[in-house]
């Protein structure tokens, strides 16, 4: 891929960060002593990308001072000034003779660590006009949620900061992209143009946008509050560990009697009742370098009568309470937790799987995990099967904080850290 550029919107005033950073674009505020764009600017490297165009405006001298054509970190950057503010695609004017074949984009006031093969490989086997790089969030509300059907093509995108009346997946556009050149040949003139509301609109009329899943680190770091919260993940190592290159460690979530009350087969959504704790709990996993993954079995649910429409309404609501609570689960899946592994590349050795059934318990202990079984639902006394957990925890949250500290503490200590 080493003939891929990427495009970088570092043009960035970030007037909500005066108190903290003062007479320097968004995208050169320091997190832990460098600018965001050099956290950026190295990882596309990791992933052979190494032709880069920044696009600069407010006090754009200091990142060409900074970064100069980039020799000096191991990349090379061509800059393109906007002399007025062009919105968030009114530059793409400038890129007509620059770039040929699919490119990436990327805003410069986010703290990521993506693996970018995957996402160019994902956008290219399905031929698109423009891939979305999307994921679950702590605060949908006031995200733009992309709806799209089981192969990734959007259908709708659902504006933030609107009233939404109905429940909804926590799948939330990141700010990241894969175009194809074809789009900018349209643009004649170098004019305000809104890249969500004109270009992303009109290919998903097309059916030419596709949305691409993944649990990987992307933050916006455009407050105080988002950015420490950043600079604390950075220091903990949960940036890099996200990125799916790496093997993940996850923490599945059995549903029913874990997450939501155990009322026999749900048959619709009105009979959905999130268990107490449970947004605290996985809120606590998110904040960790574990994925949150739910698991249902969706064959047994299909055999009682319940409809996948019907199911997914069911997981709607869970995802449309836990967001409002803050928390949000990695993904769903209605089947064993080797469909999660392959997709996320998770170490299932140094992930555990937590239910309330010795059926649970079985589950993880067949796929090669550690186990808690949680003392309330069923509680283990099913009797179905004669195992054993590693541990016991009396809810959810308590059966995080094993795995979180008590853990995670004597693992470091085994391996002197």
């Amino acid at each position: 891929m080493s003939s891929m550029k990427a495009v970088i919107m570092a043009g960035g005033r970030g007037t909500r960060l005066q108190g903290v950073a003062k007479d320097i674009p968004k995208p050169m505020v320091p997190v832990l002593g460098r600018p965001v764009l050099q956290y950026q600017i190295e990882n596309l490297k990791s992933s052979g990308i190494t032709e880069l165009i920044l696009i600069i405006g407010y006090l754009g001298a200091a990142v060409q001072e900074y970064f100069g054509d980039g020799k000096d970190f191991g990349v090379h950057i061509e800059y393109i000034v906007e002399k007025v503010p062009l919105g968030t695609a009114g530059s793409f004017f400038y890129l007509k003779d620059k770039v040929k074949e699919d490119f990436i984009l990327v805003f410069g006031d986010l703290i990521l660590d993506v693996d970018w093969n995957r996402f160019m490989a994902f956008h290219r086997d399905r031929r698109a006009s423009i891939t979305l790089y999307g994921h679950p969030n702590s605060h949908p509300g006031d995200s733009d949620v992309i709806v799209a059907d089981e192969n990734g093509k959007v259908i709708k995108i659902e504006a933030k900061n609107k009233e939404r009346p109905f429940y909804y997946d926590n799948f939330v556009n990141a700010g990241l992209y894969c175009i194809a050149p074809k789009l900018l040949k349209d643009i004649d003139i170098p004019q305000k143009i809104d890249l969500e509301k004109t270009i992303v609109s009109e290919q998903i009329e097309k059916s030419g946008v596709y949305a691409y899943r993944a649990s990987e680190y992307v933050k916006d770091m455009g407050t105080p509050d988002r950015l420490y919260r950043v600079a604390s993940d950075m220091q903990r190592g949960i940036v890099p560990a996200r990125n799916l290159k790496n093997k993940q460690k996850a923490i599945f979530l059995v549903r029913d009697g874990i997450l939501n009350i155990r009322k026999g087969f749900l048959n619709e959504k009105e009979q959905f009742e999130l268990l107490p704790g449970t947004a605290e709990a996985i809120k606590v996993i998110n904040t960790s370098v574990y994925l949150a993954i739910a698991v249902t079995n969706q064959p047994v649910a299909a055999r009682e009568g319940r409809t996948f429409s019907e199911l997914e309404n069911i997981h709607k609501k869970m995802q449309t309470e836990l967001g409002n609570a803050g928390a949000y689960v990695d993904d769903i899946f209605n089947c064993l937790p080797k469909r999660a592994a392959e997709k996320y590349n998770i170490d299932l050795s140094r992930s555990w799987y937590i239910g309330d059934t010795t059926a649970d318990i079985r589950t993880g202990r067949n796929a090669g995990m550690r186990t808690i079984l949680i003392k309330s639902g069923e509680a283990g006394l099913d009797g179905k099967y004669d195992v054993s957990p590693d541990f016991e925890a009396g809810t959810l949250l308590d059966a995080v904080d094993v795995i979180l500290r008590k853990v995670n503490i004597s693992e470091r200590e085994k391996n002197g850290l």
